[in-house]
């Protein structure tokens, strides 16, 4: 059974993982960097990029020796290779490739976004292509159908702000701390969702795409009135983002054929999301997967997941393969309207 050794240093987690091709995962370390982010309210990526430089090592040495084993025992050394902050993806990068090279293993270059398109199926033995991908984090909100390893067709995808961003910035103006995705949660379970009339940006709409950059500006129009409590905005603005996911979700099940309805990425761990989604997959007579919480979040086990699939399928890199901030799991993808797109 083959061994493969993840590391994920994208964002803000530096984590290093050892997972098995029959889904166990042998460790996990992770090392978080909230407190440091904290007083600027959103992740600063040099101060990023420092972290992982100090954290990635002494991970894969704690996985390692969790694990009881060695890197002559790994089969072959997956990192995230993008999309994310440059610097942080070149640390992690990098440092798989110099463990590849010192242990004489093959590289697995992971995109990111795979890592989270996969991840349900390291959760979840069951779950077979084809199946409806909802990846929605704090830096994409797109839907994917995914034919198998490597084989992704976008749907739809944000002309704009994804949902996860949407959420931090809501809890910087109203002020509920960071990670913000969390704070609005916890401050939505104390408010009324129809209290603060907000806007569902192309809910009904004919174009298959997401937009949550217009109801970013409601709720900051909604704090300035001075009518509204913070917990009440919260829970009108998290329904107004459930109510924009199921709506653009819903449009596509008719459009194609698939085994289940599957969501992935930080912003499946919101509850409200997550229970949404599964009374949709039952009203469609379609499962319903999604991964467990803190493997919805950025982890090494989702990597080293991936990397296991694609050495399965014979999909190795060389050690000149480059660090990307931006890789479209589909490149064919006809390029959204709109400025800053997340491809």
């Amino acid at each position: 059974m083959t061994l493969i050794l993840g590391i994920e240093s994208s964002c803000d987690e530096t984590a290093a993982a050892l997972v098995t091709g029959d889904r166990v995962i042998r460790a996990h370390q992770l090392a978080g960097q909230e407190a440091a982010h904290r007083p600027f309210g959103g992740v600063v990526p040099e101060i990023a990029a420092r972290a992982h430089v100090e954290m990635v090592t002494p991970l894969v040495e704690a996985a390692l020796a969790e694990a009881g084993v060695t890197l002559a025992d790994v089969d072959a050394i997956a990192a995230t290779a993008g999309p994310g902050l440059i610097g942080g993806v070149m640390v992690g990068l990098v440092t798989g490739k110099a463990l590849a090279l010192a242990a004489g293993k093959p590289l697995v270059a992971v995109n990111h976004l795979e890592g989270h398109a996969l991840s349900p199926r390291l959760a979840d033995p069951d779950l077979e292509f084809p199946y409806l991908l909802l990846l929605v984090s704090g830096g994409h909100c797109q839907l994917l159908l995914v034919d198998g390893v490597g084989r992704y067709r976008r749907l739809a995808t944000t002309i704009d702000d994804a949902a996860g961003e949407a959420f931090d910035k809501t809890a910087k103006l109203l002020g509920l701390g960071f990670p913000g995705g969390p704070a609005v949660e916890k401050a939505a379970f104390a408010g009324d969702p129809k209290a603060v009339p907000l806007p569902r940006p192309l809910v009904g709409s004919a174009e298959p795409h997401f937009s949550f950059a217009g109801l970013k500006s409601a709720v900051l129009r909604a704090r300035d009135s001075g009518k509204y409590r913070p917990e009440d905005i919260a829970a009108a603005f998290q329904q107004a983002v459930v109510d924009c996911l199921i709506d653009r979700t819903k449009r596509q099940l008719p459009r194609i054929h698939a085994t289940a309805l599957v969501v992935a990425g930080g912003v499946a761990a919101n509850t409200a999301v997550r229970t949404a989604l599964q009374r949709l997959a039952a009203d469609h007579g379609l499962r319903f997967v999604a991964p467990p919480l803190w493997l919805c979040t950025d982890n090494a086990a989702m990597i080293a997941w991936a990397g296991a699939e694609r050495f399965r399928a014979g999909l190795t890199d060389p050690l000149d393969v480059p660090a990307r901030a931006r890789w479209p799991l589909d490149p064919t993808a006809e390029k959204a309207r709109g400025a800053g797109v997340k491809a």
